[in-house]
């Protein structure tokens, strides 16, 4: 009887780092289904991705804590999964093609997550998230209440065991405090291929221009508003004849297949980041 883990890592770049790791494995009578490295040439960091098939009895959070020695001597950031579908909160407004997509995903059993629960600023999406099942959070947000407002998010975090936070066309910037408690397990979608089209309108100011491509962005949240380290970009080809409201619709398919694909990564531990960057494994 196994069960499978994930390991993930990064730290300088040395010699016998992945000797460490393996043997380490081996003498806990773990077997590597599939490894992944990078080394970054840049930063002289080595970024890993280890699948591992482990005894049954294997208690992973003390496996963690005995590989605390090698960690430190090589300097390592590193996290031992489970591999099981991570928890996820969604956050919306009033758009609801992302969440759309996200709920048909994880029904069909191909996002990799979990959704538990659904938290907005608004009423409209409530339909489609109890209909979907899903516990749905109405949390208003003026000026005057935002510090409330997102405390309690963070409670809601807490309460729903929500280990990704996706924020699926939420219209609320969130505080440095919110971001920064927040980091590394936030992800936005931004509608624009960065650097792009930004503030009100956006689809309006790239007809304008004339564009030629129309994107959208997945990345990490940051105090840096929209300067995330990005997770994944999709672009759609157009041309002369697609007005905004064209424009908008391939906009709306591009957010929701590059928020998608984020989110699973995420889940799937095949994201690490890279100072204000990430790498990702495929």
């Amino acid at each position: 009887m196994t069960h499978s883990f994930t390991l993930t890592l990064s730290c300088p770049n040395r010699t016998g780092i992945v000797r460490a790791v393996s043997g380490f494995l081996y003498e806990h009578g773990c077997d590597i289904g599939q490894h992944q490295q990078f080394d970054d040439a840049m930063s002289d960091r080595v970024f890993m991705r280890t699948q591992v098939n482990a005894p049954g009895e294997t208690d992973l959070a003390e496996l963690s804590r005995g590989f605390s020695d090698i960690a430190a001597e090589f300097q390592m950031t590193y996290a031992f999964n489970a591999n099981r579908n991570a928890r996820v909160l969604v956050m919306v407004s009033k758009l609801g093609h992302c969440l759309n997509d996200l709920i048909f995903r994880w029904r069909a059993g191909s996002l990799g997550a979990d959704l538990v629960a659904v938290v907005s600023n608004h009423e409209d999406l409530r339909p489609m998230a109890e209909a979907a099942g899903l516990p749905f959070v109405h949390v208003p947000v003026t000026p005057e209440t935002k510090a409330d407002a997102e405390a309690r998010l963070l409670r809601l975090v807490d309460e729903f065991d929500a280990e990704l936070v996706v924020l699926a066309r939420y219209m609320q910037i969130l505080s440095d405090e919110t971001s920064k408690a927040l980091y590394g397990r936030a992800i936005n979608i931004h509608h624009s291929f960065l650097p792009g089209f930004k503030g009100a309108k956006p689809y309006h100011q790239a007809y304008g221009r004339g564009v030629k491509l129309v994107g959208a962005t997945a990345h990490y949240v940051t105090s840096d508003l929209d300067e995330g380290p990005i997770i994944e970009q999709e672009v759609i080809r157009i041309d002369h004849t697609y007005d905004p409201r064209a424009l908008q619709t391939v906009g709306r398919d591009a957010e929701a297949l590059a928020l998608s694909r984020a989110v699973r990564w995420h889940c799937e531990r095949r994201v690490l980041l890279n100072g204000h960057s990430t790498v990702v494994f495929p």
